[in-house]
């Protein structure tokens, strides 16, 4: 399992509501989590399975913007 990040303009509550049914119903995400105090709005993601490019996809259709943060 690893950790990805990525930066995001998920920045509310209600955003996160938005895009927690593309990411729960995706497999190989095990856990994620939106940083939304964090200025980036950081998104970690605990994947098994799941490549980052399959991440942006998924958060993109839910309508966001996102950019994978290099360790």
């Amino acid at each position: 399992m690893e950790n990805l990040q990525f930066k995001t303009n998920i920045n509310c509550g209600g955003c996160v509501a938005s895009v927690k049914p593309h990411l729960d119903g995706a497999e190989g995400i095990c856990e994620w989590n939106v940083d939304t105090a964090n200025q980036e709005k950081i998104l970690t993601v605990k994947a098994d399975g799941i490549t980052k490019e399959d991440v942006v996809k998924i958060v993109e259709k839910a309508g966001f913007k996102i950019a994978s943060v290099e360790a």
